[in-house]
């Protein structure tokens, strides 16, 4: 009997071995994605020092308010546009994207691809 492994520790394995190769610095920052059934979280990390320099969720009031649901790609790509926007007040302009081990299709993509539209280069 072939038993399958859960797709959340296929996920964590995957950004295990993605992180072997992914490390954010003070210049080029990580952008790191997640995302759960309701929300989704994005974080800007130093990863020389541990630092999250900047964050943004679909948990905040300000976010909340904007949208009509909180899991779906039109709350991502406007998740996008507020880290970027909050990235480039900070003076960060490049990051180094992480996407958490999720396929780069639907959610993610939208929110990479919002985050680029607003300024952020990756």
């Amino acid at each position: 009997m072939v038993s399958k492994e859960s797709r959340q520790k296929v996920r964590v394995k995957k950004h295990r071995r993605m992180r072997n190769h992914l490390s954010g610095t003070t210049q080029r920052p990580r952008l790191a994605v997640f995302r759960s059934n309701n929300h989704m979280y994005a974080q800007i990390i130093d990863d020389t020092v541990g630092n999250t320099l900047v964050a943004a969720s679909t948990l905040e009031k300000e976010v909340k308010a904007e949208l009509e649901k909180t899991n779906n790609v039109d709350a991502a790509a406007y998740l996008g546009t507020v880290i970027a926007k909050r990235a480039i007040e900070k003076g960060i302009n490049t990051v180094v994207f992480d996407r958490g081990g999720f396929i780069y299709q639907g959610k993610i993509a939208a929110l990479a691809d919002a985050a680029r539209e607003a300024g952020l280069e990756f």
